[in-house]
């Protein structure tokens, strides 16, 4: 009898560290609660490029915007891409870039960054249009 019970306490106990081990893979799998409180502004760039414009100079354009996230510390975090909708209303814009700032301060300081200025110098005479567009993250 005494065995019979000491089976039942092992296989609660397993039970029950099998259950605690899912909770904690579960709480390490999503974001901190910290992390999804944090603000986040993106600002979002989208370019159409002139005609003439060559497929070198659309790569200068993509690094050199990329490296505004290392000369400028405002920019958090950086993501680019070129469209692939099947919507067809881009408008013309092809190229696609989002900063994220963690607040109105932040992307204001980076507006007038001589980086960022430099970089408009390279980008002005390649495009045709430009759209951007600012937004706080909701989830």
């Amino acid at each position: 009898m005494n065995y019979l019970i000491l089976i039942a306490v092992l296989v609660c106990g397993c039970a029950t560290a099998g259950l605690a081990a899912e909770k904690t893979a579960e709480k390490s799998s999503k974001p901190a609660k910290s992390d999804e409180k944090k603000p986040r502004l993106r600002h979002v760039v989208a370019f159409k490029f002139k005609e003439a414009t060559t497929q070198e100079q659309i790569k200068q354009v993509e690094t050199a915007f990329r490296e505004l996230e290392q000369k400028i510390p405002a920019i958090k975090k950086f993501e680019r891409g070129t469209n692939n909708s099947a919507e067809g209303k881009n408008k013309g814009c092809t190229h696609a870039f989002v900063l994220t700032f963690r607040s109105e301060k932040d992307r204001d300081s980076y507006i007038p960054h001589p980086a960022h200025k430099e970089f408009g110098k390279l980008v002005g005479p390649l495009i045709d249009d430009v759209f951007v567009l600012d937004y706080w993250a909701k989830d």
